[in-house]
């Protein structure tokens, strides 16, 4: 079973939270509310969302200090801002700052729906290349690591694990023996036997 998706809505206006939770409720997502953005911030510190929908000006913390303090929690988190007092400084603002959306109250939920699929799939794939760009790709065979820094993914060069960490700590590699191996050669050059 897939788990749904949890969105938050913070909104000072109780209608528009009443509305928008019991709209997105009832097509599958898990909805939560909070009355201000102090609120909203305490509920992304507590636990994780996929969407957030704030409103623009509320009294205290505004929307716009929201979307900087969520994106700072999560960065992958979808952030669409909504307002009753739309003008284009503040729509580019937002988007600027990383919502995913701006929409104008009073939204048609229609609309709103269609935004918020659209945001959480923004979500979706932001988690998709933080989760590939983590991983180290090394040959099977002769243990290289692929260095895509500053390339496309796939296209950067195979290098040996100490050029790697060279590049990527600055720290230099000093080949030694641990105890176990240097018994072992020390074993083999007693018995006659050559290290590979």
């Amino acid at each position: 079973m897939m788990q749904k998706k949890k969105i938050l809505i913070v909104d000072d206006e109780k209608i528009i939270l009443t509305t928008l939770s019991w709209s997105l409720g009832n097509h599958g997502y898990e909805v939560h509310t909070a009355e201000s953005g102090e609120e909203g911030l305490a509920r992304l510190r507590q636990e994780s969302f996929n969407l957030l929908i704030s409103d623009l000006l509320m009294d205290g913390m505004s929307g716009i200090d929201l979307l900087k303090s969520a994106r700072e929690i999560d960065p992958d988190m979808a952030v669409c801002l909504i307002t009753g007092y739309a003008d284009l400084a503040s729509a580019i603002e937002a988007l600027r700052l990383g919502a995913d959306d701006y929409l104008v109250k009073p939204c048609d939920m229609e609309e709103m729906l269609l935004r918020v699929q659209s945001a959480l799939k923004k979500e979706e794939l932001r988690k998709k290349v933080r989760y590939f760009e983590n991983i180290l790709p090394v040959c099977a065979v002769c243990k290289k690591i692929r260095d895509d820094s500053g390339k496309e993914p796939g296209e950067g060069e195979w290098i040996s694990l100490e050029q790697y960490l060279r590049r990527k700590t600055g720290v230099e590699i000093r080949h030694a023996y641990c105890v176990k191996c240097a018994r072992q050669v020390e074993d083999n050059a007693q018995a006659g036997e050559l290290p590979e």
